[in-house]
């Protein structure tokens, strides 16, 4: 695997990052580590999404301009980030001069290709979605399901895409790669959605929306929020379409012009990066916005002659006491909260639960209850509990000593090296809940094989290199759940790895079961809790409001 390049939804920055941001960037993030033990490139791109009527609207009722909404917001998602560790290689803002350049020249290209047109228009819009709905998809009561409010009817000259040009194009597409749309039952939800499929604006008139993109040659209007959106996936890696004079030699054309095609756009002189990393491996998003990732921006792509996605992921939302997160509920999480109501150093905890409350692709929920109880169970009581008693007892029996004798073949190591191959077969499916159940079975295992063979008592038997032998065992394999858990829990890993003396940059491939070194491994000062027990009173609710 030369490199790998996934990618988040970008958020939209009217409000604060709550805690169902969070957990699409935990998820993306902790894919992105994963596939960090699996190949020396990769690229994760997030960010956040900057234009639009919400955006202005929320702007003037603040008494701010746009810009000044964007710039305080942003960095709000950018906080969040590092306080949960997102190690993110890119954060793009569609404010950004180079995405609001080249954003426009796709639209031209589009434009000039004949793939976009003028058109007067009427419909429902939402402002909530940012689209216009068809009346078939309204509840009874003419609402708009998601957002349960009733669309606005706004009548005005657009620019429409040909988005029905492209309808066959990508049901094929849908149907011949099976794992385009992940989970896959998403993907049936999606063909159904094509049946009815209308070409769709591009643009919002320049009186009705202010806070755009100017469409070029026509400062009338603006950009309209999708092509500017999901245009960051590939302008955060350099695409941007050239200008060239049309030419008989095609030798140093990235892509071929069609009979059809009569724009003067080449993308020519592609940037390292974006031949690099294009197609993107996977965009990871919610399941709210499926339709514009699997519809919308594989017709865009096809448009601009650019391969498709190899995966698009849907994640499924997260509730909070199993009720829908609403502000007027008044239970909206902020994820550092979490991290401030239980007083955690590290991030490790709350990002091991977020990552494992659900099944690919469902929907998952948030309590504090589930959360104290989850974590102190797996990460306190069984992984950091096993490695505790097993250094302890080495550092007891043998002053912490690895002797050439303790080494031998391990019954645990066809489990362990097993559970690195299913793990990720997981990952190359987006399973990461289920990646974590897995981790958390091989510690179930070693700890059901120290409780089996008793070290305590080969050692009162005086049965010392069967005692050692055992404690090795456990101790090689800690070295690899040190590595499967590290994507979770980056710090507590590390923890692990250190006391472990293992190199946590191994590549998955290259693991044994033969990890500890003979000699002396660890003294009694530097064996320490990797996990603390949350025994703390659990946070007032009130104060996460």
């Amino acid at each position: 695997m030369e490199k790998y390049y996934l990618t988040t939804a970008i958020d939209y920055v009217n409000g604060a990052p709550h805690i169902g941001h969070a957990y699409e960037k935990i998820l993306t993030d902790i894919i992105a580590r994963h596939y960090t033990q699996r190949c020396d490139d990769v690229f994760f791109l997030t960010g956040t999404d900057e234009h639009g009527i919400k955006i202005q609207k929320t702007a003037q009722s603040k008494g701010v301009t746009p810009k000044e909404l964007c710039d305080e917001n942003s960095q709000k998602f950018k906080d969040t980030w590092k306080a949960l560790d997102i190690d993110y290689t890119k954060f793009i803002r569609t404010t950004d001069d180079y995405h609001e350049k080249a954003v426009q020249k796709i639209f031209d290209k589009l434009l000039q290709k004949g793939d976009i047109y003028k058109h007067s228009y009427e419909g429902w819009y939402c402002q909530g979605c940012e689209c216009f709905l068809n009346p078939k998809d309204l509840t009874e009561d003419g609402l708009c399901p998601d957002h349960l409010k009733k669309p606005d009817i706004v009548s005005e000259e657009n620019y429409f895409f040909k988005l029905t040009k492209y309808k066959d194009a990508i049901i094929k597409h849908i149907k011949e790669h099976p794992d385009f749309i992940m989970p896959e039952f998403r993907a049936n939800e999606v063909l159904n959605q094509l049946e009815d499929i209308q070409d769709i604006s591009v643009s919002r008139a320049k009186s009705n929306v202010q806070w755009g993109i100017d469409v070029l040659n026509d400062p009338e209007q603006s950009i309209y929020v999708w092509i500017d959106a999901l245009s960051n996936y590939i302008t955060a890696i350099g695409y941007e379409p050239e200008i060239a004079a049309k030419s008989n030699n095609s030798e140093n054309l990235q892509l071929q012009q069609t009979d059809t095609d009569l724009s003067p756009y080449r993308p020519i002189a592609l940037s390292p990066n974006f031949k690099k990393y294009w197609p993107v491996d996977v965009h990871v998003i919610g399941k709210d916005i499926l339709k514009f990732h699997s519809i919308y921006w594989p017709a865009f792509l096809m448009a601009l002659d650019l391969p498709l996605p190899k995966h698009i992921f849907a994640h499924g939302w997260i509730t909070i006491d199993e009720a829908k997160m609403s502000k007027s509920l008044g239970n909206v999480v902020s994820p550092t909260s979490v991290l401030e109501s239980f007083n955690l150093e590290y991030p490790d905890a709350f990002r091991y639960y977020m990552a494992t409350s659900a099944p690919a692709g469902r929907d998952g929920n948030y309590s504090d209850e589930d959360f104290k109880e989850k974590v102190n169970a797996h990460l306190a009581n069984s992984m950091g509990n096993l490695l505790n008693r097993t250094l302890s007892m080495l550092v007891k029996y043998f002053d912490g000593e690895v002797k050439p004798e303790f080494k031998g073949e391990n019954p645990l190591a066809k489990k362990a090296l097993g559970t690195v191959q299913i793990v990720k077969n997981h990952f190359d499916n987006f399973e990461i809940a289920e990646a974590g159940q897995e981790i958390i079975k091989l510690v179930d295992t070693v700890n059901k094989y120290v409780q089996d063979s008793a070290p305590w008592t080969l050692a009162k038997e005086e049965k010392m290199t069967e005692c050692g032998q055992v404690l090795v065992n456990v101790l090689d394999v800690m070295c690899i759940i040190s590595s499967l858990i590290y994507p979770y829990c980056p710090n507590i890993a590390k923890s692990m790895s250190e006391q472990l003396s293992f190199d946590l940059k191994t590549k998955l491939d290259n693991l044994t079961a033969d990890n500890i070194k003979i000699g002396k491994l660890i003294s009694k000062e530097d064996i320490k809790p990797v996990f603390l027990r949350l025994d703390s009173e659990l946070a007032d609710k009130s104060s996460k409001k």
